[in-house]
């Protein structure tokens, strides 16, 4: 069996900010990162919902974590379970703004980061399943401008990996 963690992106909602009120932000997709190996993005971007409104990504992906083919994301998420000081023990989600067709001029944007901590999954011994998360202002770490919902299944492999550090 390969190990792998899997990752699915629901849906957004936006809570009033300076987001839903700046009409130059208009279409969304969701970025998601392992440290540097890796980001996928929803395929789609979608329309900016209104206040009270989700709009929904249904994207699923898969990382796999098996010693032959991918050893570097599995040394990471061992260097996750072994040192507790690692700052980099998420899954980092990036709600980017798509410039309109129009306005190929304007780049992609940065507008908020979400953020799942696998050590935490590990901690707790439970995966995150439907679950909504805060999505931080890129520009005000501290204000909440949204809820994204993901399920990250990561705990057979973590504990795979953990099972490894043991025997080593």
């Amino acid at each position: 069996e390969v190990e792998k963690i899997r990752i699915k992106i629901t849906s957004l909602g936006l809570t009033e900010s300076r987001i839903t009120s700046d009409e130059t932000i208009q279409q969304l997709f969701v970025e998601c990162r392992l440290n540097n190996f890796l980001a996928e993005e929803t395929p789609l971007s979608l329309p900016k919902p209104t206040s009270g409104q989700r709009i929904h990504y249904n994207y699923s992906t898969v990382i796999n974590v098996d010693k032959e083919d991918n050893h570097a994301e599995r040394e990471y998420l061992k260097s996750i379970l072994l040192k507790p000081d690692l700052p980099a023990d998420s899954l980092k989600f990036t709600v980017v703004s798509d410039p309109p067709e129009d306005e190929q001029d304007l780049e992609c944007e940065d507008i908020g980061f979400a953020y799942v901590s696998l050590k935490e999954i590990f901690q707790k011994q439970r995966d995150i399943i439907e679950q909504d998360i805060d999505v931080f202002d890129s520009q005000d770490a501290s204000a909440v401008i949204g809820k994204l919902t993901v399920t990250v299944e990561a705990l057979h492999a973590l504990r795979s990996v953990h099972e490894e550090c043991k025997n080593q």
